[in-house]
C-alpha cells in the first residue's frame, strides 16, 4: 500500500477521511490536543508548529501524498487570538507544502467557503478571495502560501460540514441534535446561506482532488439553505417533535467574528470530476442512528 499522512487525523473531517482511506492507504495520522485510537491508522502526536518535527515525521514516514486538515477552525478563536492561530493555520501549512515540494509528493489542502466575503454567491474556483475574518483570512494566505512552495498543491474549499463524528471531535450536528431532542431552544440564522456536505461525501471529493486536481476545488453539496431551513430540514427528517427552533437574524447575535451572509459554493467542477453529493434530505437520514 501506498503511505497516505494525515494531519488532524482525530478531528471531525480527518477521522472521516481516515475511515474513508484505511483499506487502500497505509495510513499515519497527526495529533496534538486530542489524541485518539483510530483502528488503523498509526497516531502520531506531532505539534505542527514545531518544524523540525514537521521535517523528522516526513523523514520517518516518507508518505507518498498528504492530506492536510489539522487547523484551528473556531472563527471566533481565530478572531481573537491571531497570533497563536496565524502559527497553525498560515505558517504550518505553508510548511508542509514545501516538504510535500521536496518530497515531490501531492498534497491536499483543505480549506473553507469563510475566503469570501459572502456578497456574491454562487462562488467558482476562480472568483477572487476576499475574506471578513481572520479565519477566512488565514486560510487564503495559506491557499496562496502553499501554492506558491509547492503548485502540486490541491486546495479543496469545503462548506459546512455535518455528519457522523469519532471519539476526538464532532461536528456542529451532534450538539444540535441534543439540543433538538432535550426540547432546548435553537437560535438558527435565516440570513446566513451555505451548501452543506456531510464529511464522506466531502473525503469523497477530497480523494478525488488528491488524483485530477492541483488548484482550488469547490467541495459543497447541491443545495443552498439557511441554517435555519438546515434545522428545519434535519428535525423532520429526525422526527423530533420536541425540537424548539428559534429564528434568528446575524445582527442579533453578537460574536468576536463577522459572518458572510452567503458563501453558497458552485460544485461543477467538482462535479465534472465525478463528485455526487447525495439530496440532503438523504445525507441527513444517515443520522438517525446518532
Amino acid at each position: 500500500m501506498k503511505k497516505l499522512l494525515v494531519t488532524g487525523a482525530c478531528g471531525f473531517l480527518g477521522w472521516n477521511i481516515c475511515q474513508a482511506a484505511r483499506q487502500t492507504w497505509e495510513i499515519t495520522g497527526t495529533a496534538f490536543s486530542h489524541v485518539e485510537a483510530i483502528a488503523g491508522v498509526k497516531i502520531t502526536k506531532v505539534d505542527l508548529t514545531d518544524f523540525a518535527a514537521l521535517k523528522k515525521l516526513f523523514q520517518t514516514v516518507r508518505p507518498d501524498a498528504v492530506i492536510h486538515t489539522a487547523a484551528k477552525t473556531s472563527l471566533n478563536f481565530c478572531q481573537t487570538h491571531r497570533a497563536e492561530s496565524q502559527r497553525v493555520n498560515v505558517d504550518a501549512s505553508v510548511n508542509i507544502a514545501g516538504l510535500c515540494a521536496d518530497y515531490g509528493i501531492p498534497c491536499v489542502f483543505t480549506s473553507t467557503d469563510m475566503v469570501f466575503d459572502g456578497l456574491n454567491p454562487p462562488y467558482r474556483e476562480e472568483d477572487p478571495v476576499c475574506p471578513v475574518n481572520f479565519y477566512g483570512e488565514q486560510k487564503a494566505l495559506a491557499e496562496e502560501g502553499m501554492m506558491k512552495r509547492h503548485p502540486m498543491t490541491a486546495v479543496c474549499r469545503l462548506s459546512l460540514m455535518f455528519g457522523i463524528s469519532g471519539p476526538g471531535a464532532t461536528s456542529f450536528i451532534q450538539p444540535m441534535i441534543a439540543a433538538m431532542r432535550e426540547g432546548r431552544e435553537l437560535q438558527l440564522f435565516t440570513d446566513e446561506f451555505r451548501t452543506p456536505v456531510s464529511a464522506d461525501t466531502a473525503a469523497s471529493g477530497i480523494f478525488l482532488s488528491l488524483e485530477k486536481v492541483h488548484g482550488p476545488l469547490h467541495i459543497g453539496g447541491n443545495e443552498r439553505i439557511s441554517r435555519y431551513e438546515f434545522g428545519a430540514m434535519l428535525m423532520n427528517t429526525l422526527n423530533i417533535s420536541a425540537a424548539r427552533l428559534i429564528p434568528s437574524r446575524q445582527k442579533e447575535v453578537i460574536m468576536a467574528a463577522p459572518r458572510p451572509p452567503d458563501v453558497s459554493l458552485d460544485n461543477t467542477k467538482a462535479r465534472s470530476l465525478g463528485f455526487r453529493p447525495l439530496p440532503l434530505s438523504e445525507e441527513m437520514k444517515k443520522l438517525v442512528t446518532i
